[in-house]
């Protein structure tokens, strides 16, 4: 069964190993920033051409089952 690559990585050579979409040099705080100042992911995919809104969303529903997976094990 093949699975799906992850919408994020960590590099060392990559901006000195922040967490930053697969294949390009955006981190994922950026988004997060962005989104908690407020403004529309489609602001946030303007500015950051090289991430894909299907990369954004995948990062979102990735966190959003790491919560849910926290607070149940809680």
């Amino acid at each position: 069964m093949a699975t799906t690559p992850l919408p994020i990585q960590s590099d060392p050579e990559v901006m000195g190993g922040a967490t930053v979409f697969t294949g390009t040099r955006v981190p994922v705080q950026t988004l997060l920033d962005y989104l908690e100042a407020g403004d529309p992911l489609d602001e946030f995919l303007e500015d950051f051409p090289s991430v894909a809104r299907a990369q954004a969303i995948a990062v979102l529903e990735l966190a959003k089952d790491m919560l849910v997976a926290r607070a149940s094990a809680a």
